[in-house]
């Protein structure tokens, strides 16, 4: 069955959203070699569970705050979500979900980034209800 293996984020400002997703997950960007304003993103070392993806310039407006969400949502595996969220909020953006159980898989919550788009994170706990 297919499954997703690269993600990419749109983003207003390129530069800001790469210094939120650094600071906030310690991701790696790297400028593609190619035609094209691109970013490689490395969210973790090769052989762990998860995938990378790309950031690119946006192409149109940003989303509307509290509209219906309009594109894939990338959820992220954090060892802390408590300390996660407190981050978002240092970090300027919001949380747009607040925390919930999802029984026997873990703690999940919603955020805004930078350029308002929407991402989950997830902290695995099979305890969780």
């Amino acid at each position: 069955m297919p499954r997703p293996v690269h993600f990419e984020i749109q983003a207003a400002d390129p530069k800001r959203a790469i210094a939120f997703y650094t600071a906030l997950f310690g991701w790696a960007f790297n400028k593609w070699e190619g035609p094209l304003d691109y970013w490689l993103i490395k969210t973790g070392e090769k052989g762990t569970i998860g995938i990378d993806g790309g950031l690119l310039p946006r192409r149109g407006p940003p989303p509307v705050a509290m509209q219906a969400v309009n594109a894939y949502v990338c959820t992220i595996a954090v060892d802390n979500l408590d300390a996660t969220l407190a981050r978002v909020g240092e970090l300027g953006t919001m949380v747009v979900v607040p925390k919930m159980a999802v029984p026997s898989v873990g703690w999940l919550a919603y955020a805004n980034d930078t350029e308002g788009n929407i991402f989950g994170m997830m902290q695995p706990d099979t305890a969780a209800k």
